[in-house]
């Protein structure tokens, strides 16, 4: 289990790293700039601040929406100490994602009440809401959560052998 959360602990620690550095680099050179574009409109650098949760829903209501960071904190956390999340690295990878995700906006949320969000992508009539590195690692969690569980895990059972068919023997 030490393993598990230690590994838990890297991949957290690493997301709330990259997320902190690019919020803050986004707050020094984006803010009250126009958006900066990486991929003609397809890809931008556009600054905005969010008070509310994915997508901006529920934006400027005054809802502690750091109230679901920290159930979403104790939940993984919970999994890990309870043995909960099962073998397989690609489990841990993903809740490590969403344990550094739920921190690195619950840090935003606690010190202004807002996320700085600044990653815009889309076509130029339809783009997609902006959004940070914690939000893009919680999108690949639940993405990688999901594939995990769609997999079926091999089965230890034995073969199931027809009552008509002969036994095998070594050799045959």
């Amino acid at each position: 289990m030490r393993r598990s959360l230690a590994h838990l602990g890297l991949v957290a620690a690493a997301v709330v790293a990259l997320d902190r550095w690019a919020k803050h680099w986004a707050t020094a050179e984006l803010a009250l700039r126009p958006p900066v574009r990486l991929i003609g409109d397809y890809v931008r650098l556009n600054y905005a601040r969010n008070s509310g949760v994915a997508f901006g829903i529920g934006h400027g209501t005054g809802f502690p929406y750091y109230v679901f960071s920290l159930v979403a904190i104790a939940v993984i956390l919970w999994m890990f100490v309870s043995g909960r999340v099962g073998p397989g690295g690609g489990r841990r990878f993903a809740l490590g994602l969403l344990l550094g995700s739920a921190v690195g906006n619950l840090v935003d949320r606690v010190a202004s009440g807002e996320v700085v969000d600044f990653i815009e992508v889309g076509v130029p009539q339809w783009h997609w809401p902006i959004f940070n590195v914690a939000d893009a690692a919680i999108t690949v969690g639940i993405l990688l959560l999901l594939l995990g569980w769609w997999r079926a895990p091999a089965s230890s059972a034995p073969p199931v052998v027809s009552p008509d068919e002969p036994p095998r023997t070594a050799g045959s």
